[in-house]
């Protein structure tokens, strides 16, 4: 049998890890995807943090190749692995619509230029929201 005292130090000790571990949890990026993609798939993160699994196949698109120069060009090589594309959610719903839907090479190069030339003033490269409103509709 164990003595009370050994019992009451193993209960301190243990409350003690699990605090502990809390903490660590607390301060760790919570998400509810799981940490890799899909079999056939690769994690992109949005300016914004919103996660998508991009099939790799749109990987060597037109729009998937300059969004992910701009995005070298901007963040650089991250050093957590997350490769983040420089747009937000809106854009990048609409990126994928426009590649779900075979869009040609030339719709895609449009879209570019879209999205790039009103910046090249600004130094931005998100497009506006009076963009944001176009691509919704073009997609819904």
């Amino acid at each position: 049998m164990i003595h009370s005292k050994k019992l009451a130090q193993l209960a301190r000790k243990l409350q003690r890890v699990k605090t502990a571990a809390a903490r660590e949890d607390d301060d760790a990026c919570c998400t509810t995807s799981p940490p890799v993609a899909d079999k056939g798939h690769c994690a992109v993160y949005t300016a914004d943090g919103r996660r998508f699994e991009v099939p790799l196949a749109y990987l060597g698109t037109t729009v998937f190749v300059e969004l992910l120069r701009m995005s070298q060009e901007e963040f650089g090589f991250a050093s957590d692995g997350r490769i983040t594309l420089p747009c937000d959610a809106a854009v990048m719903e609409y990126v994928m619509c426009l590649l779900r839907r075979n869009a040609s090479e030339e719709v895609e190069r449009a879209f570019l230029s879209s999205v790039v030339m009103p910046c090249q003033n600004s130094g931005c490269a998100v497009p506006t929201v009076a963009l944001h409103h176009q691509f919704a509709a073009v997609c819904s």
